[in-house]
């Protein structure tokens, strides 16, 4: 499919999602909120995709918050609806069956610290910054920044970038824990690239079923959790990919997948 906003490839197991607006440093719009809602409903599909590497054109973003002259007018009902549009978009990122890794190559503020926030793992360039301002503009985050934010750094770092709006440069954002591994721009996507190839050397379906516990688990409290990772471990284990899995490790071969 031909994205007006988006450039998509696939290669070795991977698909490839660009935000591709640098003429407004990736800024998102509804459009491209609708395009990048079909471009993963389409990676989900496709068997040959086993992972997704997310990122935006260009050196200065990878998403550098929300088009600001679409939401000018919004009264509450429209907000809560452009709200909820964005915040679809998250969840499904959020949810999505397969690794998603996002390259945060520049400003990913506002929705775009809120799009990175969705993705299940976030490698970052020297020269990214991230931070959530909506408050500069007498809102507050609307794709998911007030709980995904704080649920990943903490409540009280959570509160200081929210009300202060502050953007937080790519080391602090590593030792918060926003993002996973901090990297030189030229190095970026090649790591993103053999961070994916390595999680798609496991089992698909191990990896779509850790995804689950992880976010299922974290919306309940701990008993909760661990009732439903033995459930989910169960799922697991009576799949052909466990019994393939434990038969390599036993005949000292590489294992042979098959998502089933």
């Amino acid at each position: 499919m031909t994205y007006k906003n988006l450039l998509t490839k696939k290669s070795d197991g991977i698909g490839w999602i660009t935000i591709n607006r640098p003429d407004k440093l990736n800024a998102m719009n509804v459009e491209t909120i609708g395009e990048l809602k079909a471009a993963f409903a389409e990676f989900e599909t496709d068997a040959d995709v086993r992972a997704v590497i997310l990122t935006g054109s260009g050196e200065k973003a990878f998403v550098a918050g929300a088009d600001i002259s679409e939401f000018v007018h919004l009264n509450a009902e429209m907000g809560r609806h452009f709200s909820r549009e964005g915040q679809a978009l998250t969840r499904s990122i959020e949810n999505f069956p397969k690794p998603v890794v996002a390259a945060i190559n520049g400003f990913a503020l506002g929705g775009g610290t809120e799009i990175a926030l969705a993705c299940h793992i976030r490698l970052a360039s020297e020269t990214a910054k991230l931070g959530q301002p909506e408050v500069k503009l007498g809102i507050i985050p609307g794709y998911g920044g007030t709980q995904r934010l704080a649920r990943l750094v903490g409540k009280g770092k959570a509160m200081e970038m929210i009300l202060t709006g502050r953007m937080v440069e790519a080391r602090e954002a590593a030792e918060i824990g926003l993002v996973n591994r901090v990297l030189p721009p030229a190095d970026l996507l090649a790591a993103a690239e053999a961070l994916a190839k390595e999680v798609i050397k496991n089992g698909p379906l191990a990896v779509a079923y850790s995804i689950e516990a992880i976010n299922r688990g974290l919306d309940g409290t701990l008993d909760e959790g661990l009732e439903l990772e033995a459930e989910i471990f169960g799922r697991t284990c009576a799949t052909e990919d466990f019994k393939e899995g434990a038969n390599a490790f036993l005949e000292k071969r590489k294992p042979d997948f098959r998502g089933r």
